[in-house]
C-alpha cells in the first residue's frame, strides 16, 4: 500500500496542487476542506488517480469536525503516512486598532488553531499505529519570518505556526513522527493574483510583486516526504527568486 495522508485546504490553490502531486506519486489522499464541491473539483482533476483521493468536508477551526475526519481515516486505512497543514485565511489590511475582534478569532481560530486540532489528531494516531511514526508538514509562509503592512492576524499566526512545529519536532521524537515546515512565498494562485498588479509595501507604496508556478511548492512538499522518517527538512522557504523578502522593509 502507497502512503496515506491527509491534506488540508485541498479545494483550490496549494492544497490542491499538492494533493494532486502526491495522488500522481502513488499516495491515498483526504481532500480536506469546507467546500465539498470544490473537493470534488480537486478529485475530478486527478483524472487516473481520482479513485485515491477521499474529499471530506471538514471546518479545521472546529476540533469535532477535525475529529471526524481523521476517524475517517482511521477506519480506511488504519494509519496515516503524511498530514499536509495547509489550511488558512487572512484578513483585509486595516489598522490594528480598526480589525474587528471577530476577524481576529477567525483567523486565529483557522490558522493556529486548526493546524494544531489537525496535528493533535495526526499525533495520535501516528504514535498508536503500527509500525509508528509519519511526517506532518505545517505551511508557515514568508510571513512566519516578516510581515506585510497591516497583516497583524496572519503574521501572528504564521509565526505561532513556527512553534508549534518545533514542538512537534521535538515531541515526536520518541515516536518517530517527524514534523517540518515549508514557508512559501508568492506561489501563483487565485488568492495571490492580486500581487501582479499591486500589493501594499512596507513602505506604504503600491507595487506589483513576482510570483511563481505553484508545482514549485507541490514538489517541495513531495520531496520533503520522500526522506525516509530519520532525516528531516525542519524548515524549507520556496518563493519567487526576486520577490521581496530578503531585505524587506
Amino acid at each position: 500500500m502507497g502512503k496515506v495522508a491527509v491534506v488540508t485546504g485541498a479545494g483550490a490553490g496549494i492544497g490542491r496542487a499538492v494533493s494532486l502531486t502526491l495522488l500522481e506519486n502513488g499516495y491515498s489522499v483526504f481532500l480536506a476542506g469546507r467546500n465539498l464541491q470544490k473537493l470534488e473539483e480537486s478529485k475530478s482533476l486527478a483524472g487516473d488517480f481520482a479513485a485515491s483521493a477521499f474529499p471530506v468536508s471538514a471546518d479545521v477551526s472546529d476540533p469535532a469536525s477535525v475529529s471526524a475526519l481523521f476517524e475517517k481515516v482511521r477506519q480506511k486505512f488504519g494509519r496515516l503516512d503524511l498530514l499536509f497543514n495547509n489550511a488558512g485565511i487572512g484578513s483585509a489590511p486595516v489598522l490594528v486598532d480598526e480589525l474587528a475582534i471577530d476577524t481576529w478569532q477567525n483567523v486565529v481560530n483557522t490558522n493556529l488553531n486548526g493546524s494544531y486540532y489537525c496535528a493533535r489528531e495526526a499525533f495520535g494516531l501516528m504514535r498508536k499505529q503500527d509500525p509508528i511514526g509519519g511526517r506532518i508538514i505545517n505551511n508557515g509562509s514568508i510571513s512566519a519570518h516578516v510581515p506585510r503592512p497591516f497583516s497583524a492576524p496572519y503574521t501572528s499566526t504564521k509565526h505561532a505556526i513556527t512553534g508549534l512545529t518545533k514542538s512537534l519536532s521535538l515531541d515526536g521524537r520518541a515516536y518517530n513522527i517527524a514534523c517540518g515546515q515549508i514557508d512559501i512565498g508568492n506561489a501563483a494562485t487565485d488568492m495571490t493574483e492580486v500581487m501582479q498588479t499591486g500589493v501594499l509595501q512596507a513602505n506604504l507604496e503600491v507595487h506589483p510583486e513576482p510570483v511563481m508556478p505553484v508545482s514549485n511548492v507541490a514538489s517541495a512538499v513531495l520531496y520533503m516526504d520522500s526522506l525516509a522518517l530519520d532525516a528531516n527538512v525542519q524548515f524549507m522557504t520556496v518563493m519567487a527568486t526576486t520577490m521581496p523578502f530578503v531585505g524587506r522593509g
